[in-house]
């Protein structure tokens, strides 16, 4: 619940911005190049929605979507993949911001992608296929180098998005190796398929390959090398190049001779500086000539790309202004092995020099993977350790993980400061026993000869953790916040929490003078450290307190607060923030406006999925502000199976005290009421579930996918049906989509 950001409604901006534009801008087509006319008409003339390109490295899979691209009549849309969008949420981003000038409402779309929701499949996945779908003219959307984005998640992503792929438009997709979602689409017409062979040149295509490399061959010679080339792309310019130097000189596609000929034909005739530029830099993926100068720690580097470029040496611009490059894949893979073979020990000091350049260039985030490809195990964790909460509320919790288990529990544990935020981490997610597992962990920690700092923050960050999991009580819960405020000052991120849970200690002991004032203190706290977090949860305690005592107006400033910084900070699905959906409902119910009263308990019950008995008080208090909203509206049936989620809670931690009778009160009250309802809401399962009927997954899938069986998915899915009045996939997936349970 604390987090260092940049500010209320402020969105966290780094480094990966200033590349976007590269990697959502098309290239120009390569002069000179053998031209794939022939294909791109017949891939546009077949009217498919979908164009696979796949092949291996070296078959021309990026050149043809850049003249592709150039020739298109249609509006163009350029997505370039990289190994740090393999998450679906930085996969929908990119995809998103690529699509903004093409897609209906496209800004909002591309800013809403970053929320984490329940799922990037219940909301943003769903949201974007919505907005390619009503998009007033057809567009081709390119994406380069998907292979690089092969999760499981993102593939069911791309699945759900790809539906919305409207009449008259297409998304040429160029990978290594095909999605497994293009099977179930092939099947059904969808995909046309540029495979391999249909990429391999001919000798009239060699040719020119030969001409661009300044090379003169006879049709034997260039016959020659298609043959002994196999038709490889870059197989056959080697070929050429190696032709130039040594008429006869033969080329085969065993990697190690292909390797040989790349330092041959490639770097044998450069200048010493050349080679070792090449082999220094390979450790980048983007390259620029001041992130050159900083690895090499020399003033010449743009001045090298320029030479590199003018050389046609397999870099590749990602910029029309040529101030970022990439290296071609095959020729970086070769770059690395010549370095790791000649220069071994210099690869760590180089991704140090990355990392630093980096961080004082605010993109932090790449500073922590070339830390840790540098195996640094001192800096990265204190890195990592100012970067865990503002990237998970960025929605790539995915990212974090890998940092954490790439460092290791040990490497974790021996950096306190870093070990109470991935115990954080988890129990803001709703996670059991991770929690249990990592609040254990803190305890064994011993910080009696760390420096004063880490003391002086570490012992209050435990202490609050407890506090925060309430299992013994109220009282100690207030116990632990005091301690903890007691031992932080007023600047330390973890004193808006501290606040915060003080207010809820008392709160929870009946004390609602003493809980208001400290939640006061903690929406302060909250805007000045940028705690967006615990600003919302504190926000929405005191507008439930408002609602309880009748006064309206409050609870409905408070409640827009709140709800302004959820938007703001595209925090949808978060578990801080499904008390603020439920309060908000209740001031929309007392309005009368019943519809906005009926998205937000949606939005709400999205949201209490993460809200699990790791922290109990928070658990039940969504519920029952969700059952108190479900009934002011006429639905007993879904407040009565709130209830019983509490019921559930409360039998893992009975001790919430005054927050038990407040629950007891609503039960009461609702069994004097008549009315039911329309549909009981789906449960957190159910709900975990509803994404994957956007997709044409097994029930077999979908069981491997929730870590369940599949006797459990089909019983889930049968009660889906039941509430949603529902016979098949399609039709719950429109009343899902209809009363927001997806989508919005």
């Amino acid at each position: 619940m604390t987090e260092p950001t940049a500010g209320i409604g402020e969105p966290l901006i780094d480094f990966d911005r200033v590349l976007l534009a590269g990697k959502t801008e098309s290239p120009l087509p390569r002069r000179g190049g053998v031209s794939r006319r022939a294909l791109i008409s017949s891939a546009r003339a077949s009217g498919r929605r979908i164009v696979a390109v796949t092949a291996p490295a070296g078959y021309g899979k990026s050149t043809m979507l850049a003249e592709w691209a150039a020739a298109e009549d249609r509006p163009v849309a350029w997505a370039s993949v990289d190994r740090f969008d393999d998450h679906p949420v930085a996969l929908l981003t990119l995809l998103a911001t690529a699509t903004v000038d093409v897609s209906a409402d496209g800004a909002r779309i591309a800013s809403a992608m970053r929320g984490v929701g329940a799922s990037p499949l219940g909301r943003s996945a769903p949201l974007l296929a919505r907005s390619w779908a009503t998009s007033a003219t057809p567009f081709v959307l390119f994406i380069d180098d998907l292979h690089l984005a092969a999760s499981t998640d993102c593939g069911d992503a791309l699945e759900i998005v790809m539906s919305g792929i409207p009449d008259g438009a297409q998304v040429v997709i160029a990978g290594r190796h095909e999605p497994d979602f293009l099977a179930r689409m092939r099947a059904e017409g969808q995909v046309f398929d540029i495979a391999q062979d249909a990429l391999r040149l001919d000798a009239a295509e060699a040719r020119t390959v030969f001409a661009a490399a300044s090379v003169e061959a006879s049709d034997e010679v260039l016959a020659a090398a298609v043959e002994r080339c196999e038709g490889w792309p870059t197989g056959v310019f080697l070929a050429a190049l190696a032709t130039a130097d040594e008429p006869g000189t033969e080329i085969v596609g065993d990697d190690r001779i292909v390797a040989d000929y790349l330092y041959r034909e490639c770097l044998a005739g450069l200048d010493p500086d050349v080679i070792d530029f090449l082999h220094r830099t390979a450790v980048l993926e983007q390259l620029s000539g001041p992130l050159c100068d900083a690895v090499r720690e020399a003033g010449d580097s743009h001045e090298m790309l320029r030479v590199l470029e003018a050389r046609n040496l397999f870099l590749i611009p990602l910029d029309r202004r040529r101030q970022w490059f990439r290296y071609h894949a095959l020729f970086r893979e070769f770059l690395l092995g010549e370095l790791q073979r000649t220069h071994p020990a210099a690869v760590p000091e180089l991704h140090s020099r990355a990392a630093g350049w980096f961080a004082a260039n605010e993109s932090p985030r790449r500073a922590v993977e070339h830390l840790l490809a540098a195996g640094e195990r001192e800096r990265s964790p204190v890195l990592i350790a100012q970067l865990a909460m503002p990237t998970h509320q960025a929605g790539e919790a995915a990212v974090v993980s890998r940092w954490l288990d790439d460092l290791g529990e040990e490497a974790i544990a021996a950096f306190p400061p870093l070990a109470a935020l991935a115990a954080w981490l988890v129990l803001l997610r709703g996670e059991s026993p991770a929690s249990e597992r990592w609040a254990a962990t803190l305890d064994r920690i011993d910080v009696t000869a760390a420096r004063e700092e880490i003391r002086v923050a570490f012992d209050p960050a435990r202490r609050l953790l407890h506090s925060a999991m309430c299992a013994d009580g109220p009282e100690r819960m207030l116990e632990n916040a005091e301690l903890a405020l007691a031992g932080l000052p007023e600047w330390s991120a973890w004193r808006t929490s501290a606040l915060h849970l003080r207010g809820m200690g008392a709160l929870l002991l009946g004390d609602t003078r003493a809980a208001r004032r400290a939640l006061k203190e903690a929406r302060a706290s909250a805007v000045v450290l940028g705690n967006t977090n615990t600003h919302i949860l504190s926000e929405a305690e005191l507008a439930i307190l408002a609602a309880d005592r009748g006064n309206w107006e409050s609870a409905r400033d408070h409640a827009d607060a709140a709800l302004q910084t959820v938007d703001a900070n595209h925090m949808d699905g978060y578990s801080t923030t499904a008390l603020a959906f439920g309060v908000a409902a209740r001031v929309a119910a007392h309005g009368g406006d019943s519809a906005a009263a009926t998205l937000l308990l949606a939005r709400g019950m999205r949201a209490r999925v993460h809200c699990t008995h790791v922290m109990p008080w928070l658990a039940a208090r969504v519920r029952l502000q969700l059952a108190i909203g479900y009934e002011m509206l006429g639905d007993a049936d879904a407040a009565s199976l709130l209830l019983d989620e509490i019921d559930a809670v409360l039998l893992r931690r009975p001790r919430l005290g005054s927050l038990v009778d407040q629950v007891e009160g609503f039960r009461k009250t609702l069994e004097r009421s008549t009315r039911g309802g329309a549909a009981t809401p789906l449960t957190p399962a159910e709900m975990r579930l509803m994404p994957y009927l956007q997709t044409h997954l097994t029930v077999a899938a979908i069981s491997q996918r929730l870590f369940v069986s599949r006797n459990t998915v089909n019983s889930q899915l049968a009660s889906i049906y039941r509430k949603l009045g529902a016979t098949t996939r399609s039709t719950a997936v429109q009343a899902a989509l209809e009363v927001g349970l997806l989508g919005e």
